[in-house]
């Protein structure tokens, strides 16, 4: 990962990515990292593994495994992506904010998880799964509390504009859905984490069954990304109203 190839703006996100591939030590070095004020491209290699706990190597080897070249190439990365307007936006909410201030975080939020998806979208993927949606057949959608409110949202809108489509989110409902599905149909599964368990069961036998499947997620090393024909990610932190 470098800064020629990538738009600063998808540092953040990409990393936030792995966390879950991490080991807690690890993510431990990362938090460390981002939670440092006044982080600069001076910080010398020591001084974050003191701060952390844990070797140099240790440093370097977490930097290597998150994409990068090694802790210089990390370093410049994350300073580079802490200077963006977008980078602070988001703070969690407080039982002491004022209404003012939880309009404010709730509005800088939305802009920043808008923004850094913009950042990291592929737009060949973006125009296939465009393509799988518009000719399909059938459209049916999976996902479970929170992902499923927002699998019927997109129901709605494609609704709007004509186009037909069933959400599921009964794990039963799911699997008797999947199953039915053929060659002209496609599934789309939605999950923040790639971790629902029924929305992935659900697209990995719709995949059997000869369907093209979608993956709406957070993390593109998620099962659910896995088992899907084409992954959408989306850089939601997963803040409480968001």
């Amino acid at each position: 990962m470098t800064l020629t190839s990538l738009d600063l703006k998808a540092v953040g996100p990409r990393i936030r990515m792995m966390m879950p591939h991490l080991t807690p030590l690890e993510a431990k070095v990362v938090e460390t990292v981002f939670g440092r004020r006044g982080f600069d491209e001076t910080i010398p290699l020591k001084q974050i593994a003191e701060e952390a706990g844990v070797s140099e190597a240790m440093v370097v080897k977490i930097a290597k495994k998150l994409g990068f070249s090694g802790y210089r190439d990390f370093r410049t990365a994350v300073y580079e992506y802490s200077r963006l307007p977008t980078a602070e936006m988001h703070q969690e909410l407080s039982v002491d904010d004022s209404s003012a201030e939880i309009v404010q975080k709730v509005f800088r939020t939305s802009i920043q998880a808008l923004e850094e998806t913009l950042a990291i979208l592929d737009m060949d993927d973006f125009d296939r799964a465009a393509d799988l949606l518009y000719r399909a057949r059938n459209r049916d959608f999976y996902g479970v509390g929170g992902s499923a409110q927002i699998a019927r949202d997109v129901s709605h809108k494609f609704l709007r504009i004509g186009i037909r489509a069933s959400v599921y989110d009964d794990s039963h409902m799911m699997l008797m859905s999947a199953s039915l599905l053929g060659a002209d149909d496609i599934a789309v599964g939605f999950s923040h984490s790639g971790n629902t368990s029924a929305v992935i069961d659900a697209i990995h036998l719709a995949r059997k069954s000869g369907a093209r499947t979608l993956a709406i997620t957070n993390y593109d090393n998620s099962p659910l990304a896995a088992v899907a024909d084409i992954v959408l990610c989306s850089t939601a932190q997963g803040s409480p109203l968001m």
